[in-house]
């Protein structure tokens, strides 16, 4: 299976072709990124100051979890205190001062935005876990955190003293798509506990209309088009350095990876189907009977009929 990208391979593009062959020129581009997420790259002042900014409807649930200190420790000084106007971030880089050297990094950085302002919640969550670690007696009094990053979806994160729950709500709206999805959804619970390798793993959890005991509470409305899947995170999952930084962008954008696949999956077989079509086709035309009475002539062009 295909891993998607983490970063918006846009801006990466288009900051890249600047920044390497130095191309500085004026800008004004509006760009779509999954889960309704909008940027606009634009050189409103001058064409080597570039401005990147980005919304996205659950922003200022993201604020509350600590998004706006995790972007400052990111971005420092590129991260403007005056968003642009119809947006929730924004941007301000002087290409010019960017050294040859940190080209890459700062490139790879900026296209990270959608995926720091997400790290938030999740941040907060590992860091609650290890406090919780700390204490003889834990009094687990944690927040359920709820993340709407999408109309009728959510992710909810929640810590506890040796976990972090992650549930994704997810919605199917075409019959096709919601028999593809079990199959992958149960696929991830089973995998676990039949390749040894995978033993290490995050558990993982699936349930159609119904719930799970965390969010029992909150009185979500049941639909059959809406499945749940949790994803629980041992320490190990998310220890500090690189594995934490990896797993955080990993579950972000299982959403995508998704339903990503189930349209691959049906492109795939509607590719086969047409193929099968066209070799059945061939057969029968192979098979087609010769016309009896077909009218033939002599040379000459006179009608020759064959009497019994």
């Amino acid at each position: 299976m295909i891993l998607l990208d983490y970063h918006n391979v846009i801006i990466k593009n288009t900051l890249e072709s600047r920044l390497k062959e130095q191309k500085f020129e004026s800008i004004d581009m509006t760009v779509a990124d999954f889960d309704g997420v909008s940027y606009h790259i634009s050189t409103p002042d001058t064409k080597t100051i570039v401005h990147i900014s980005l919304g996205w409807s659950c922003a200022p649930q993201l604020f509350g979890y600590g998004a706006q200190e995790v972007l400052k420790r990111e971005y420092g000084d590129w991260l403007s205190s005056n968003p642009e106007h119809g947006y929730d971030v924004t941007l301000v880089v002087d290409l010019e001062k960017v050294a040859p050297e940190e080209v890459d990094e700062v490139v790879r950085k900026i296209s990270l935005l959608k995926r720091n302002l997400l790290a938030a919640p999740f941040e907060r969550a590992f860091g609650e876990q290890e406090e919780y670690e700390k204490q003889e007696s834990p009094q687990v009094n944690s927040e359920l955190m709820t993340i709407q990053y999408r109309e009728h979806e959510a992710i909810y994160v929640k810590s506890n003293h040796d976990r972090i729950t992650v549930i994704f709500s997810t919605t199917f709206k075409d019959e096709t798509d919601k028999i593809f999805g079990k199959v992958f959804l149960q696929e991830f619970v089973d995998a676990r506990r039949r390749v040894p390798a995978l033993q290490n793993a995050p558990q993982v959890l699936y349930s159609i209309r119904e719930p799970p005991m965390e969010l029992r509470h909150l009185n979500l409305k049941d639909s059959e088009d809406i499945s749940y899947v949790t994803f629980v995170l041992f320490p190990n999952h998310f220890t500090r350095g690189d594995a934490r930084e990896e797993t955080i962008s990993r579950i972000q954008i299982f959403r995508d990876y998704l339903h990503y696949h189930i349209k691959c999956s049906k492109a795939y077989m509607h590719t086969r189907m047409r193929a099968r079509v066209r070799d059945f086709l061939k057969v029968l035309n192979r098979a087609k009977p010769e016309v009896q009475n077909a009218e033939k002539k002599t040379a000459s062009g006179r009608t020759f009929i064959r009497r019994a």
